[in-house]
């Protein structure tokens, strides 16, 4: 049965059954369709080659962005490592590459598109490494939360603040209600802008971010948080929570930081004495309040790097980075352990693998752009207007 077919007897597949089927997406959401062409098996033992040949072929033409989470065999072609707004900005600093391949998930791609030139083409090796957070919110449902809160008498009041980790049309819903973007590590610098503005924050997509910055960063407490369930009907919330609440958090998490648990860290102290625990802020607030340290990222690198030898750490974050920095701490005695005893990887980040990437890189190189991400016109002003707003952040 086709989408038309299945449209005229109102029943919709759901974001689930797409994704398992790899195709007939809708456009507007996250997920994405399968590759076409041949991919080359996993086991090619001359992928490390071609790859190495394609790029090299390509020349400045190509700029790759490899994110923290990529595993090595990927990170291994990336001209440039970090976090997802870093990433883009790299891209926007090489007007001269026609085309930016972007080892990373859907929403990181689209920021690239925003943040680059016309004449730059972003491409994305597998359409459907999608993000699962940013997935948790899509412009209906968050359009029809504007119309919840305008009904509550508050909407004039609410400044929306999106995580970096948002689709396109979540940023530009953002840009054109007044509010801003934020990232991992500016969360608080946003959210402390957006209380000049209004008295109360729409927080989306991640509602472990905005309480832990709310309450851990701003002084909060959990009572002024409030989680609007777009699933439910007015969000799972009266008029009058709405109205007492400072922080309206969006139900949605991130699926690899939310499973590390309180007992997580018990365990890994009693495991390991003396151990430190460093967890990033998309963790659950229990997991945040009873860590060492808790940051971005970036934070979790430099952090790492100038720890002491001898020093012990268990991190809260995807495995791929954790298991990185365990091989480059190693020399220098640093032991460090993935904080769950149940090892998980971002399986969506995971799909950009190396026979994907050698399949892109090989495409542009023949002169074939495949799975080329771009925002429209209209999207990318009100997005870019978010993101310059967070940019000018004091």
């Amino acid at each position: 049965m086709t989408t038309a077919q299945t449209q005229e007897l109102d029943v919709q597949p759901t974001p689930l059954a797409l994704l398992l089927l790899g195709r007939e997406a809708d456009p507007r959401s996250e997920r994405g369709v399968e590759c076409p062409g041949d991919l080359p098996s996993p086991s090619d033992p001359d992928l490390v080659e071609r790859a190495r040949a394609a790029k090299a072929k390509l020349g400045d033409k190509v700029f790759v962005l490899g994110h923290h989470y990529q595993r090595d065999e990927v990170i291994q072609f990336a001209d440039v490592t970090g976090d997802s707004f870093k990433l883009a900005r790299d891209a926007a600093a090489r007007p001269q590459a026609e085309y930016i391949v972007f080892c990373g998930v859907h929403f990181m791609a689209e920021s690239a598109d925003i943040l680059t030139g016309d004449d730059q083409k972003v491409v994305l090796p597998d359409l459907a490494a999608g993000c699962s957070m940013a997935d948790m919110a899509t412009a209906e449902q968050v359009a029809e939360c504007w119309d919840v809160l305008t009904e509550a008498g508050i909407a004039e009041q609410v400044v929306p603040v999106s995580y970096m980790n948002s689709s396109a049309d979540i940023k530009a819903f953002t840009g054109k209600h007044g509010g801003t973007i934020c990232t991992s590590s500016n969360a608080k610098r946003a959210l402390d802008w957006a209380f000049q503005q209004g008295e109360k924050v729409l927080f989306l997509p991640d509602q472990h971010l905005g309480r832990n910055t709310a309450v851990r960063d701003m002084g909060m407490s959990l009572e002024d948080c409030v989680v609007y369930n777009p699933h439910k009907p007015n969000g799972g919330l009266t008029a009058e929570e709405l109205r007492r609440a400072r922080m309206i958090l969006w139900r949605g998490h991130c699926s690899v930081h939310g499973r590390f648990s309180l007992d997580s860290v018990n365990e890994v102290r009693e495991r390991i004495p003396g151990v430190n625990v460093l967890v990033h802020p998309e963790c659950r607030h229990e997991v945040v309040a009873a860590a060492d340290y808790v940051g971005s990222t970036e934070y979790i690198i430099k952090t790492l790097e100038a720890a002491p030898a001898g020093s012990k750490w268990a991190i809260g974050t995807e495995l791929n980075l954790v298991r990185r920095l365990a091989n480059r701490f190693a020399s220098e005695d640093k032991e460090i352990v993935f904080l769950d005893r149940t090892v998980c990887f971002c399986s969506t980040m995971n799909r950009i693998d190396l026979p994907h990437l050698v399949w892109a890189l090989e495409s542009l190189a023949e002169g074939t752009l495949v799975n080329r991400i771009e925002v429209d016109k209209e999207t990318e002003a009100f997005a870019k207007l978010a993101l310059e707003r967070m940019l000018a952040l004091p």
